[in-house]
């Protein structure tokens, strides 16, 4: 017998939509909703925030755990960040590594488009990439260890929210590609998003701390989709993966100012 309730239906849109953005922004194998479609995708960009404080609470517990066991903080945070690396394949960092080799290496749009395609690493990429690197590396090994998971939810549940705010509100530089593929979100979904991401900041962090996360990645995000803008028009998956970078880098960096 057919299930009419409002309340189930919408409850199965949520769940289905965690399970997209699971799918989407990690390598955790996830079952595929049945019947998904391009709409579904943009729409489960609203929780993306969720998903990356659940990035943060793994990561976060495997820097303790091995701060707990003795390793020294800076080799702490570096397994920590690999094991980052190893449950979202990379994604973002693959996205800021591009955006670092097209913007710098591309004589036109037409130019840093292709650049940003290439699977090739270049110079201006590795150097953006080593150094977002060795930034969130310090960071988060000049954090205390009781601040490590709350800061690492809310840079990485921040970082996210920054995506869908862009995706809804930026023109796209491709007619295809990934970002262009999960489509563009409601501005209702990028508000759900964003009030998540605030949520998550406010239960993690202190008032004043959790402000300037706040402050931060709205700045970190806009820079990069103005610097976006100019280069080539509009936003692609790898200028989502570079904010996202951006983001999570200023409020590790804030934390540790403030906490280390």
């Amino acid at each position: 017998m057919a299930n009419d309730d409002p309340k189930s239906g919408q409850l199965g849109e949520w769940l289905d939509d965690l399970r997209i953005a699971t799918a989407l922004l990690t390598r955790v194998p996830m079952p595929h909703p049945e019947g998904a479609v391009p709409p579904d995708i943009a729409r489960a960009q609203r929780l993306f925030p969720i998903v990356g404080a659940l990035i943060g609470i793994v990561v976060g517990m495997v820097d303790v755990a091995l701060l707990g066991m003795g390793v020294p903080a800076l080799g702490a945070a570096a397994l920590a960040l690999g094991a980052s690396a190893a449950l979202t394949g990379a994604l973002h960092e693959d996205g800021l590594a591009d955006v670092g080799d097209g913007f710098g290496g591309g004589r036109d749009r037409a130019a840093k488009l292709s650049i940003m395609r290439d699977s090739r690493l270049g110079t201006y990429g590795t150097l953006v990439l080593l150094v977002g690197f060795a930034t969130r590396l310090a960071a988060l090994a000049a954090l205390p260890a009781a601040m490590v998971v709350p800061a690492l939810v809310a840079a990485h549940a921040l970082g996210r929210a920054a995506i869908p705010v862009l995706a809804a509100n930026m023109p796209f530089a491709r007619a295809d590609g990934l970002g262009k593929m999960a489509g563009r979100p409601a501005a209702a979904g990028a508000l759900v998003a964003v009030g998540l991401a605030v949520v998550i900041a406010l239960l993690c962090l202190p008032l004043k701390a959790a402000i300037l996360a706040l402050l931060l990645t709205a700045a970190g995000a806009a820079a990069v989709a103005l610097l976006a803008w100019r280069q080539i028009g509009g936003v692609t998956g790898d200028v989502f993966g570079a904010a996202e970078q951006v983001a999570e880098t200023a409020v590790l960096v804030m934390l540790a100012a403030r906490f280390g």
